[in-house]
């Protein structure tokens, strides 16, 4: 099933008189259950993709369809929704409140969904993810008491707790040792094959690619290449449809 669908996007900058074109036509199709990375050398305009498939900003021109919905023309408050319902994001820096537990930092989310949960049920689904992703004895634990991975294994629990069908994680790995790194790479695997989440990886980290099961490559606002699977030739981007 087709998830998501960009026709000749593109983002241009206005800094003062001069445009700076940022992305120049991406057009390209994401299945529901892929696991992808995005990935190019700084100014390639990863970030700036990412922040338009997640509804963070809008494109300059072209379409992009999630779901079957056409985004780019929602309001600021509809983006918000889409966001809230259907995309979780996972960042370099963790964005947890110090001060709040690991239960309640996960639950949060759930008071501005359409749900309507109750306290108690909030608590439930958080404690159902936080032992998902490992953590269901470090529930009660402050951001100060865990380690830089669980950091990072709350922070998932807390995209997931409305159950979006979408994950993007923007350099997920960035703060943490490699051994760390490796064991979140792997419960990224495990979210995609086991509930068939999609997810999307920003990194600039060929290591961190290399786990996805699809490599699109920027340069310079396009699509210079797209791995469909570890080991495949890569297309160009007049390939992606």
């Amino acid at each position: 099933m087709e998830l998501i669908k960009l026709r000749s996007i593109e983002k241009t900058y206005q800094m003062g008189d001069i445009s700076v074109p940022v992305l120049r036509g991406i057009s390209l199709s994401i299945q529901q259950g892929e696991l992808l990375a995005l990935t190019g050398s700084s100014g390639s305009g990863k970030s700036t993709l990412m922040n338009i498939l997640g509804c963070l900003d809008r494109p300059t021109a072209g379409e992009y369809w999630l779901e079957g919905q056409e985004t780019s023309t929602l309001s600021t408050d509809e983006r918000a929704l889409l966001r809230n319902r259907k995309l979780g994001f996972v960042f370099q820096s963790f964005n947890l409140l110090a001060r709040t537990s690991a239960i309640d930092n996960v639950a949060m989310p759930l008071a501005y969904s359409a749900e309507n949960l109750n306290d108690r049920e909030a608590r439930e689904r958080a404690a159902e993810m936080l032992a998902r992703v490992g953590l269901a004895d470090r529930m009660d634990h402050y951001p100060s008491q865990l380690s830089g991975g669980q950091q990072q294994r709350v922070a998932i629990a807390r995209a997931l707790i409305n159950r979006p069908p979408v994950l993007f994680a923007d350099e997920p790995t960035g703060n943490l040792d490699s051994k760390t790194s490796e064991e979140v790479l792997q419960m990224f695997t495990r979210l995609n094959t086991e509930d068939g989440i999609t997810i999307i990886m920003v990194t600039h980290d060929p290591q961190v690619a290399g786990h996805a099961k699809r490599v699109i490559r920027l340069h310079d606002g396009l699509i210079l290449a797209d791995a469909p699977a570890a080991g495949s030739s890569p297309k160009t981007s007049g390939d992606a449809s």
